[in-house]
């Protein structure tokens, strides 16, 4: 019933024989079952002649008969190639004889994978200690987030905010985007891109001021892309940051009830020791998967290839909140991103396989625990995250993950490198 030709590593194609004989009967025994509630003009139902019948259902009946005679074909030659389809089938009718229809149906196979050089994976750890200049700067940082802003008759300059209302023109006509009213600026802080923020410097309440600045080829609008732009500005005013002293008023600001300094300090800490560690797990975790891949090259199906392009374009839909599919993303944007996935999902999935890797439910209560101690009410969190069934098998996924990623890297050539705090998060 089958015969194997395959055409390439991933492409598998066998051919399915169906007897016509047996097709004839298959088609009568839906016939018999449609007469029997079948309503025809002047015959009741169940006493229909089978001439009558195939009048009308014959059609019918023959797609429902070699549907399922194919289907049953198809299922005994993938049994008897031992294959695993990861696609659906193409089914092409052929040439039959006197007796028997004939088809060919293709369809994709995972690639076969025998993981290697592991062992000369290179894991880059770093290793940071959280010092007290790290902590006073965090504090710093938190001071300017509660920073409030005091007019001044001085000429703008670094970390001073510029109030300005501007107009754009692209070729004489004000582009979308190019015109602002009372735009706050801060000087230093990145919000403008560089030529139009360095005009910005040495101005006071009042001036005026006429530019032309080029976007960056890099651009993310197109249209102004390494373009020339004329801006017409006005600066409405000059202010400096006053910032809250370390008081208990500030303390109080971040929820600490009874203003205690030090215990704010404490919670800043370990707050930046758990950014720390998080950050760390992701950067092995990337240097895990991009040595796997380097040291792994492996081919993958088509159809995974572009169900995973869909998906991410799904995805880019919903962050962008778009609901027309006809302005999806296009495919081409997704495409490298989405067989480098595909690839790394089929190199763990086997290491978790060569290995017997079973998730560990510890870890698993571990990163439930992590994902509802944010919330108001985590106990009563953390019961509907171990009551959903859908919600659970993602966590076991990514604890699984988790798992085969640690012991991938035990495996490796570790090397570690101590780097400050601000270094490392701020790379």
């Amino acid at each position: 019933m089958k015969k194997d030709n395959s055409n390439n590593e991933l492409t598998k194609t066998v051919m399915i024989e169906v007897p016509k004989n047996l097709l004839d009967q298959v088609i009568g025994e839906r016939l018999i079952v449609i007469g029997k509630k079948a309503k025809i003009k002047g015959f009741r139902p169940g006493k229909i002649p089978n001439s009558v019948l195939k009048k009308h259902y014959g059609s019918e009946a023959y797609q429902d008969a070699i549907s399922d005679l194919l289907q049953k074909g198809y299922s005994e030659a993938v049994n008897e190639g031992k294959f695993k389809p990861v696609s659906s089938p193409n089914i092409i009718p052929l040439d039959g004889d006197d007796e028997h229809l004939k088809f060919s149906a293709s369809f994709e196979v995972l690639p076969e994978i025998k993981l290697k050089n592991l062992d000369k994976i290179t894991i880059n750890k770093p290793e940071i200690d959280i010092s007290d200049d790290d902590l006073n700067q965090m504090m710093e940082k938190l001071r300017k987030q509660k920073r409030e802003w005091s007019k001044v008759s001085s000429k703008s300059k670094k970390g001073n905010q510029v109030n300005i209302d501007f107009i754009g023109k692209l070729n004489g006509e004000i582009f979308e985007g190019g015109e602002g009213k009372e735009v706050p600026v801060v000087l230093g802080e990145g919000q403008m891109i560089p030529e139009f923020e360095k005009a910005l410097f040495g101005l006071k309440a009042s001036d005026k001021k006429s530019i032309k600045v080029k976007f960056p080829k890099e651009y993310h609008s197109i249209e102004l892309a390494n373009k020339k732009v004329d801006f017409d500005l006005m600066v409405n005013s000059v202010s400096e940051e006053v910032l809250p002293d370390l008081d208990k008023e500030f303390v109080k600001s971040f929820g600490i009830e009874d203003g205690n300094l030090k215990k704010l300090k404490q919670d800043v800490k370990q707050n930046m020791e758990r950014e720390v560690k998080q950050k760390i797990t992701q950067d092995i975790k990337s240097q895990v998967m991009e040595g796997l891949l380097d040291k792994n090259k492996i081919q993958i199906p088509n159809s995974m290839r572009q169900n995973e392009i869909l998906n991410m374009q799904k995805e880019s839909m919903r962050q962008m909140g778009i609901e027309d599919e006809n302005e999806m993303p296009p495919a081409e944007n997704f495409s490298d991103m989405a067989e480098k996935r595909v690839k790394i999902g089929l190199l763990v999935s086997q290491f978790i396989e060569d290995n017997s890797i079973k998730f560990d439910m510890d870890k698993v209560k571990d990163r439930i625990k992590e994902i509802c101690a944010g919330y108001q009410e985590p106990d009563a969190m953390i019961e509907q995250y171990m009551g959903n069934q859908q919600a659970m098998s993602q966590i076991q996924s990514i604890v699984l993950e988790e798992q085969a990623i640690d012991l991938i890297s035990s495996m490796g050539k570790e090397q570690v490198k101590k780097i400050s705090f601000n270094e490392y998060m701020n790379d």
